[in-house]
Formats: C-alpha cells, structure tokens, sequence
C-alpha cells in the first residue's frame, strides 16, 4: 500500500462525513459536467473518494467506474450506491495505471480534485488518453495552487511534512495546466472557476 493510500484510508470517513464547502460551485459543476454528458456514456472517474459526485452524476450516463486508491474509501462508496439503490454504478480500489482498465473503454473520464496530487501530470494525461475512445472526453477540475494567494502556498509543504495532507502537491496555475492538457492531444472545449479563482474546471475532447 502506498502513503497516500495509507492517508486517504486514514481520512476516509472524516472525508465522508465532510460537506461541501461551495455548494453553489459544486452544483455548478455538477451542472457543466452533465451538459458534455450522454445517456449513452461509459464513464470513468479516477480519484472518486466516497462516490458522491459518481452517484450524482449516474443518472445522466449508461455506467460509471469509480476508482480510488483508497480501499476505505471505495468501502464508503460501495455502502452509498447499495443504500440509494443506484446500479449503473461500480466502485473498486484502483490507481490510473490498473490493468483492469481496459484501453479504449471510456467516452468520459472524470477528475474532479485530483489532478495535482499525481506525481508525473504529462504520464498520467497519456494514460488517460489511451483509456478513451476517439472523440472521447476529459472533464476535470484542479485545485491551482499557483493562483492562491502566498500564505496558502506556503502552508501546504508545512502540512505535507506534519502528515496532514497528501505528498505530493503540485503548486498549478492555470495556464500551464491547460498546456499541459493540450499537450497530451486533448482539444480543450471549455473551461471555468467554481469557485474563483482557482478551482479550475476543464472540459477537453480527444480529436
């Protein structure tokens, strides 16, 4: 098990019992992410945590893969989709790079929130890509701490080395993040702040 399986596993129901700090941004998202989406959609979410976006996003889509690599938390997402009734929807314990995750499989890969907590961007946007069909579609959004004020900089090293947040964190901004988006191939089609100013959320399609 790797430390930042170990962390979220940790967190996991403190993770669970949390709420949302932006509702309104939340909702925005939710809403942009359903207008890319298609009754007809396999949907792939990486970094899914407790499942609440996955679960609310199932009814728009045909299925929906929820990984994360934490057990704890896909035990939490499990229990969800049981107690809602919710069947288009599976949850295991997986990373990006799980053999299980066919090439090729995918309209829609979700990366809400995760992003800038894998260590090699440029490796983890190829692999993406490959998980997609043609035409297929990235939608994510990623916490750009390049564009946070500098205490808020400055404090996330702090809380890497007390253990109190997950290693590693890269510090984005936005542009760089759409660069990095671009290229990997992806053509970026939308993009937005929920919440400004940088909570940035992206929609890009395969060519």
């Amino acid at each position: 098990m790797t430390d930042n399986a170990k962390f979220w596993d940790k967190h996991a129901k403190g993770y669970a019992k949390s709420r949302v700090k932006n509702m309104a941004a939340y909702q925005t998202t939710l809403d942009r992410s359903k207008a890319h989406l298609s009754p007809e959609d396999q949907v792939l979410e990486i970094g899914c945590g407790t499942g609440t976006t996955a679960l609310k996003l199932a009814g728009s889509v045909a299925g929906i893969t929820g990984t994360d690599i934490s057990a704890n938390m896909i035990d939490i997402a499990q229990d969800k989709a049981r107690a809602e009734g919710v069947e288009n929807v599976t949850f295991f314990q997986a990373d990006l790079f799980d053999k299980r995750l066919t090439p090729g499989s995918f309209d829609v890969i979700l990366a809400y929130n995760v992003l800038h907590l894998l260590a090699d961007t440029p490796v983890a946007l190829d692999r993406i890509q490959t998980l997609l069909k043609p035409k297929g579609r990235l939608i994510c959004k990623t916490p750009c701490l390049g564009e946070m004020n500098i205490f808020v900089r400055a404090l996330v090293p702090v809380l890497m080395k007390l253990g109190l947040a997950p290693s590693p964190v890269q510090s984005f901004k936005k542009a760089a993040l759409e660069d990095h988006i671009a290229k990997a191939g992806f053509e970026i089609v939308e993009t937005g702040l929920y919440p400004a100013p940088a909570s940035f959320f992206v929609v890009a399609r395969q060519p």
